[in-house]
């Protein structure tokens, strides 16, 4: 078995647009803080980040606390939405919710997101097996996680993290023996959440 904290990235700066390089607000940053003070003392021996900068800058004082480097995996990076420019967003996230292929041009799908963070989580575990892992993440990305190992979580659930900022879940994550050569073969043995500052979505 491997635990693995899921850490949504702390506040951004949703005034800077681009979407990759968009850096954390003050609170934000003082948030990060809060996130390494949760997990100093969890047994947590790797970190694992999304390239995007919100999610790299959230773990960066963890990663100090511990004296542990940050890997980056691409795989765990948020959707991307293509040609939507930040109008309607609710519209447009329950559309995805009610039709996991939806996407807008350029854009990726529920779907699509979920596949990436499962083979990137897959991988990951078994790179590093029964270790205890730290990776952050965003909240569309975490999300669909969550969906592929409960299938009832939907929209509305989505709607309770959106103004979670940062927020930690930790998984206890094991292989199903009756999934031959373990591809996507993991299940959730245990989920909670163990953090969130409450901040609103903007």
């Amino acid at each position: 078995m491997t635990d693995v904290y899921f850490i949504r990235h702390a506040q951004s700066d949703r005034t800077f647009h681009g979407e990759a390089e968009r850096p954390l607000t003050k609170d934000g940053f003082s948030d990060s803080e809060k996130v390494s003070e949760a997990l100093k003392d969890k047994g947590i021996s790797r970190i694992i980040s999304s390239p995007y900068t919100r999610a790299f800058q959230t773990v960066e004082p963890l990663a100090k606390k511990l004296a542990l480097p940050i890997e980056i995996d691409g795989g765990l990076r948020e959707r991307g939405a293509g040609k939507w420019h930040g109008d309607r967003f609710f519209d447009f996230v329950q559309k995805q919710w009610e039709d996991f292929d939806y996407r807008i041009e350029g854009g990726e799908s529920l779907r699509q997101v979920q596949d990436r963070n499962i083979e990137a989580l897959n991988r990951l575990l078994c790179k590093y097996e029964g270790e205890t892992l730290a990776l952050a993440t965003h909240g569309t990305a975490l999300s669909t996680v969550i969906n592929y190992f409960f299938p009832k979580y939907g929209y509305d659930d989505f709607l309770k993290i959106a103004d979670l900022m940062p927020l930690i879940v930790k998984m206890t994550l094991d292989w199903d023996k009756n999934v031959s050569g373990n591809e996507n073969g993991i299940i959730c043995t245990d989920i909670k959440e163990i953090f969130s500052v409450k901040k609103a979505y903007k």
